[in-house]
């Protein structure tokens, strides 16, 4: 929730990530500060919404969010690990929302110069920013920001691996996304790996 004092004005920006546990594509997070009159029902966990209602919410996030989207490859991932990749994306979205917030705070008539950022990100470890952030499991259910993080973050990876299933149809990732899917390792195993395929990861 963002709060207001005389000397200060804190904006609490959400993390979360997606793409943690797939076999291929990029790691994605996103970052996201709302405005206090944001409708709230649109919210939820990523995975609790149909493709529908995320990619709904997600454009109202966009109108009316200040926000901002790291990706990391599934060679990056290959090298640092995908926890390290993960907090690296988020650290990339934070610093994509960062180059647009003073606008977003002008728009919003919001005192740039008493801001004071605090962050909460899903899990249990945080990115490398210049604020105080926390990290808490499951807040992808429990905070508004971390939630529509979530949305950003999914239907930003999913519509990139909608993308790679155009350019390598044999592998289904339109389907399964690159998760671990029973079709997706058999198809891996019969005709190799794709050329987005994370080679540190069992199959």
């Amino acid at each position: 929730m963002n709060t207001q004092d005389s000397n200060k004005i804190i904006l609490t920006l959400g993390f979360d990530e997606a793409g943690r546990g797939p076999l291929a594509g990029p790691v994605s997070a996103a970052a996201v500060i709302l405005p206090q009159d944001f409708p709230l029902d649109l919210l939820n966990d990523s995975k609790k919404l149909s493709h529908k209602k995320r990619a709904a919410a997600e454009k109202v996030i966009k109108e009316k969010a200040c926000w901002g989207i790291g990706l990391v490859d599934h060679q990056t991932i290959d090298k640092i690990n995908i926890l390290q990749a993960s907090l690296l994306a988020m650290k990339i979205a934070y610093e994509n929302l960062n180059k647009n917030l003073k606008d977003w705070c002008l728009k919003n008539n919001i005192d740039f110069e008493k801001i004071y950022l605090t962050g909460i990100t899903d899990g249990n470890q945080i990115p490398s920013v210049d604020f105080e952030c926390r990290a808490e499991p499951k807040a992808d259910g429990k905070y508004p920001q971390v939630m529509a993080a979530s949305i950003l973050a999914k239907e930003c990876r999913d519509s990139i691996m909608i993308e790679m299933d155009k350019k390598y149809p044999e592998y289904g990732y339109a389907k399964h996304k690159g998760y671990p899917t029973r079709e997706h390792k058999e198809i891996c195993h019969r005709i190799g790996p794709s050329p987005i395929q994370r080679l540190s990861f069992k199959y």
